[in-house]
């Protein structure tokens, strides 16, 4: 297995380092097309349940929450 010929200081660490965390990118966002709340792209709107268009998740309104009796 190779050896480092010499060490690697801590300006060259941290470069790499800044590099790398620089290159992640945050998820793509879009705007839902129903609602105008904003979501993740190709996922359903967690908001309304839109996803291209039509209804994909049925979502409840807030009044109508299941009762335990």
């Amino acid at each position: 297995m190779a050896a480092p010929k010499s060490r690697t200081s801590h300006t060259r660490t941290r470069q790499r380092k800044a590099q790398w965390l620089g290159s992640l990118k945050s998820p793509g966002t879009t705007v839902c097309s129903s609602c105008g709340e904003v979501t993740q792209m190709h996922r359903a709107c967690p908001e309304c349940g839109h996803y291209r268009g039509r209804q994909a998740i049925e979502k409840k309104a807030e009044g109508e929450e299941k009762k335990r009796s």
